[in-house]
């Protein structure tokens, strides 16, 4: 999709399962079964859309999916793709990881992150991106390293380790921009150190989600994930920039949702949020 000065596409990085419970929250199944219908074990169908973005010079990929590392059972239960979904996906635009000037993480969970670094045949782990600067929020950062007992499957170490010991990380603090009409704003609410992403060119906004609206589905204020570790902040962040994203005409981007890559949205008096104009790929 072009984009004023810049070029966006839609970059896989792997097709897997969740529970469905788990994505929704406190909605009940009766009502989120509506919207999403799950498998045999409760599990729904998700992507991982991440975002390729050339500027006029720069490369930059926001988000990196679940990678290559996933053991046999984790790949079992999550029904992930095999091999490396997400260098596989940039092959076939024809980029090579090594023309990757930027990565930008939302959040460090392994379904974000996990492509950030890949496991060599001899079990080295390095960036999967040898050339680029990976930028995350610096609280984001010390609470996923910090090694505790109850995040440490949300956070495995191989994922972020090596981006430190190769000197390729850029921790930040609060809002920034990372490149010329690339914005970070912090917002909180999935993690304490969640960010979404602004991309902005002649005129026009889109904003990445994260897992601060992971699908269209979850355009409702209230229907949030059972994974959103700051409930009440998740629910606030969510219904300001929404609002801004609906009455300034901006484009969603969502990361998780398995049917759109995009939309543009519009106030709703009773769903607070619904799509106005679905784009599937960019």
């Amino acid at each position: 999709m072009q984009f004023g000065d810049l070029e966006l596409t839609t970059i896989s990085g792997g097709w897997f399962r969740l529970d469905g419970g788990a994505m929704f929250g406190v909605v009940p199944k009766p009502l989120w079964s509506r919207v999403v219908t799950p498998d045999p074990e409760n599990r729904i169908q998700l992507a991982t859309r991440c975002v390729l973005i050339r500027t006029p010079a720069q490369t930059v990929l926001i988000e990196t999916g679940y990678g290559g590392k996933l053991s046999p059972r984790e790949r079992e239960i999550y029904q992930a793709e095999g091999g490396e979904p997400l260098v596989t996906s940039l092959s076939e635009c024809g980029v090579d990881p090594a023309a990757v000037d930027v990565v930008i993480l939302t959040h460090l969970h392994f379904d974000h992150a996990g492509g950030a670094t890949t496991r060599d045949a001899d079990g080295t782990l390095r960036p999967t991106f040898p050339n680029a600067e990976y930028v995350v929020q610096r609280w984001e950062w010390q609470i996923a390293t910090a090694n505790f007992p109850e995040l440490r499957g949300s956070y495995p170490l191989d994922n972020l380790l090596p981006l430190h010991e190769r000197g390729q990380l850029r921790l930040i603090d609060g809002d920034a921009e990372v490149a010329p009409g690339i914005h970070v704003e912090l917002t909180g609410g999935h993690t304490p150190g969640h960010q979404v992403v602004l991309i902005e060119s002649a005129g026009q906004t889109a904003v990445f989600l994260g897992d601060l609206c992971p699908t269209a589905w979850h355009l409702p204020q209230l229907w949030c994930m059972g994974y959103d570790l700051e409930l009440l902040l998740l629910r606030r962040q969510k219904r300001d920039l929404l609002g801004r994203i609906a009455d300034g005409g901006w484009l969603a981007l969502f990361d998780h949702d398995p049917t759109m890559a995009a939309c543009r949205i519009q106030r709703d008096a009773r769903r607070d949020f619904v799509v106005a104009e679905a784009i599937k790929s960019l």
